[in-house]
């Protein structure tokens, strides 16, 4: 059953230090309106910079290592470690809030997402007029990364489920699974505590890094994977600038720290893959399976989410009755493009990756006005309406979930590297294929190649600009 979106009742604080600035931070949580989604707000820094929670704006470069939390940016404001927070306002079912920081790095608490669950509860939940959004997967989607033996699947069903299956070769974890089946009835009391954890060698190389500064024994269960020597010992007390003795466990976790969950590290993970896929922006409906998952290849699955989403808020606002095969039929094409009779050229959008990728096709008939003069005693299409019918699909390739396609024209500004390789005569069925090359918000470049019976006739690159009606 589809519920009504949520926010919180009154404006609430946490205060605490950052996992890897080590940076003394307060996050408050405000209530927001019907449609803000999660914002994260950086009131420490003029004109208060918003950053949406969102796939889009997740830092990739090598600047930051995301590999070790997950991290947003606008321009140059950043937010660090957003991973704990987001899984608490997902596995709470809350949609909308204003999250201020006057830090860069949410606190780090106990290493889990309880803190913010606690102080988010406290605050209350109250449901809003609109209902929720949702991506409803409704066939399977997947991603892997080979060399990691990472895998993800997603698969249909009516609401969200989560399996996660981990495998360190370590004896204190081995092998791990878990699995949650409800968000409202399993992940306060079942998820939101499991704390993160790491072993004890990346601990001492993201030291080295300048990271962690804001970790100690009480922010992290930390697994020793090696032998420890009294002067390993000594120094992990200065790192973590602990007063007390540190001692390897016997139980394989340094200072014996007894675990909430026998399979916490796996349920921490599975915490994580909350945080991150909640950046799809959309509540989802799926089965989703993860084997190894980390935050890197999170972000990925998210991004595929999320346009997975875009795509199928495209189809639902232009075509009226779902095809078998078909994105968009003939009269979705009109709904999005200007062109009519004689100079529309796509019949049919069979493929579609919002701001990715577009595939249309164009069936070619003795009835095109074309033909009557070029040439009437050997009919073949000319080459530049070829290229105008890629163009069309490209039109539509620059289509995104929020575009207000009736008050926005497409102009091609220029056209390269055009090659023919073979005439198109009645009876051919073209199918054109178009890729994003380069995406500048209003100036794009793509490329585009049409075929016929799988034989290449035509490619060309375009670059074209979106501008008001």
């Amino acid at each position: 059953m589809d519920k009504r979106q949520r926010t919180i009742k009154k404006t609430i604080s946490l205060s605490g230090r950052g996992l890897h600035t080590g940076n003394e931070t307060t996050i408050t949580f405000k209530p927001a309106p019907v449609n803000y989604g999660r914002k994260f707000v950086r009131i420490d820094i003029p004109n208060s910079p918003e950053i949406p929670a969102l796939v889009d704006y997740v830092v990739q470069d090598q600047e930051i290592d995301s590999l070790r939390g997950t991290t947003l940016r606008v321009d140059k404001v950043v937010v660090h470690t957003v991973e704990h927070v987001l899984a608490a306002l997902a596995g709470l079912e809350i949609d909308n809030v204003r999250i201020e920081l006057n830090g860069n790095e949410p606190p780090i608490g106990d290493g889990s997402a309880m803190p913010f669950v606690n102080v988010l509860l406290e605050a209350g939940i109250e449901e809003q007029e609109a209902m929720k959004e949702y991506v409803i997967i409704d066939e399977p989607l997947s991603y892997s990364d080979e060399q990691r033996g990472i895998e993800y699947a997603a698969l249909p069903t009516d609401d969200y489920r989560i399996t996660v299956m981990v495998d360190y070769k370590n004896p204190a974890l081995g092998s791990q699974h878990t699995g949650m089946f409800s968000l409202e009835r399993e992940f306060i009391s079942e998820f939101a505590p499991a704390r993160t954890f790491c072993f004890l060698h990346e601990v001492e190389m993201l030291a080295e890094q300048g990271l962690i500064k804001g970790g100690d024994l009480d922010s992290a269960v930390v697994i020793v994977d090696r032998k420890l020597t009294a002067d390993d010992l000594n120094r992990l007390k200065k790192m973590f600038h602990i007063d007390e003795a540190v001692e390897l466990g016997t139980n394989g976790i340094l200072n014996n720290k007894t675990l909430r969950f026998k399979n916490e590290p796996c349920r921490h993970k599975l915490l994580d893959l909350i945080g991150d896929l909640a950046l799809a922006g959309v509540n989802i409906k799926a089965q989703i399976l993860a084997a190894r998952p980390g935050h890197q290849n999170n972000i990925e699955f998210a991004r595929q989410i999320r346009n997975y989403y875009k795509k199928q808020s495209l189809t639902r606002k232009f075509q009226d009755i779902s095809r078998k095969g078909v994105v968009f039929d003939i009269n979705a094409i009109k709904k999005i493009l200007p062109h009519r009779y004689p100079f529309l050229l796509v019949d049919s959008i069979i493929e579609f990756e919002p701001e990715k990728r577009a595939v249309g096709v164009k069936n070619v008939t003795m009835n095109e006005p074309f033909f009557q003069g070029h040439f009437p005693q050997k009919p073949v299409m000319p080459g530049v309406l070829i290229v105008e019918a890629m163009a069309q699909v490209g039109g539509i390739l620059l289509l995104n979930e929020q575009a207000e396609v009736e008050n926005k024209l497409v102009f091609f500004m220029a056209i390269d590297n055009v090659r023919f390789r073979r005439i198109v005569q009645p009876g051919d069925q073209l199918v054109m294929e178009l890729e994003m090359l380069k995406n500048r918000r209003t100036t794009f470049k793509m490329a585009g190649k049409a075929y016929v019976k799988g034989e290449l006739v035509c490619e060309a690159e375009m670059m074209a600009a979106v501008r008001e009606n």
